[in-house]
């Protein structure tokens, strides 16, 4: 049997107000509007009578659904459940609840489920699956849709964005293999068409450059995905090439995984035969064998951040676009350490 539905006009006659009356009390934004008194015996009734406000009607009167679109290229990556929470939280503050879609880093399936949640009216979107080049990013901006991107930015810059500062941080990453003497260092590098793997191959290149150090092309394999199985590849490609390398900076903690894995292939020790970096600090990855030295940064703030940026889009805020970078951290952990021998370039 189906549960009995209580309306407004329920609560009302309950509390002895106007419907209209009943729904000021019931609303956070409104409750001001009417007296203590009367908002007290409102809240009563509700609680006494099991109201629930109807969500669709809500947003029909105030033309917002307080859902927002929240587009993950991987939700096997441990990096984007907290990541995922922060943004949860810092929304729930103001009344919003997050749908969440995975893209599996596919453009097609994120067009679909972007034009999903637009169809369901979502009130904003935050995005951490954009490339360089988007034309679903062109198309928000002809729409006017409030759009934030997390752990990634925009060719144009034209979108609200949080991330980690990548260059920086494999800037870090690189200076710590040379400080231990390495000098022959491989690159994983990440796609090449989003922020993160472009920036982190720039700042390995960069920080290559800074110690005086020469990029050797064979010793450089660009992913085409952030997964494990690329990294192994990769890795592969590196060590088959015999080019006599001792360090590998690996663009992400899933590509510095597979690295491990190439590497247990070919009978090889790490730190011992090779040093390897990450970047990300996933959650768990100090719980590898060896510990992954990796680059950390927080997590949970760049969902936060980016919540608040795109409330105050929703709102209405004007003002420059804003680009938060947050700092990166080097975590020194068991996968690194000086190369066999000494210094290489001896």
């Amino acid at each position: 049997m189906a549960e009995e539905v209580v309306t407004l006009k329920d609560v009302a006659r309950q509390a002895g107000v106007h419907p209209a009356t009943a729904s000021r009390a019931l609303n956070p934004e409104t409750r001001l509007l009417v007296s203590e008194d009367t908002a007290t015996r409102v809240l009563a009734a509700a609680a006494q009578l099991g109201y629930r406000p109807n969500a669709v009607a809500r947003s029909l009167r105030t033309r917002r659904s307080h859902t927002i679109g929240v587009l993950i290229p991987d939700l096997n990556n441990p990096l984007f459940p907290p990541i995922v929470r922060g943004l949860e939280d810092r929304l729930s503050a103001d009344g919003y609840v997050a749908l969440i879609g995975n893209t599996d880093g596919d453009e097609q399936r994120e067009r679909i489920v972007f034009e999903q949640m637009r169809a369901r009216h979502v009130d904003g979107y935050a995005l951490a699956t954009a490339h360089l080049q988007n034309p679903m990013l062109a198309d928000a901006v002809r729409a006017g849709l409030p759009v934030v991107l997390m752990n990634r930015t925009a060719e144009d810059y034209s979108f609200p964005s949080v991330s980690v500062d990548n260059e920086r941080g494999i800037q870090m990453a690189v200076s710590h293999l040379v400080s231990l003497g390495h000098r022959r260092i491989a690159c994983i590098a990440g796609p090449q068409d989003v922020s993160t793997g472009l920036n982190r191959y720039r700042g390995f290149l960069a920080a290559m450059r800074e110690a005086g150090l020469t990029v050797d092309p064979e010793l450089v394999a660009f992913a085409d995905a952030f997964a494990i199985d690329k990294g192994r590849e990769c890795a592969r490609q590196i060590l088959a090439k015999r080019a006599g390398c001792t360090a590998v900076a690996a663009a992400n903690d899933m590509l510095a995984v597979g690295c491990y894995a190439a590497l247990e292939e070919a009978g090889l020790d790490c730190p011992a035969d090779m040093s390897v970096v990450g970047f990300n600090d996933m959650p768990f990855i100090d719980m590898l064998r060896p510990p992954l030295t990796t680059i950390a940064f927080p997590h949970y703030q760049v969902g936060t951040e980016a919540a608040q940026l795109l409330i105050e889009r929703i709102n209405g805020a004007e003002g420059p676009v804003k680009i938060l970078y947050l700092a990166p951290q080097l975590k020194i952990r068991g996968s690194t350490a000086p190369p066999a021998g000494g210094d290489s370039a001896k």
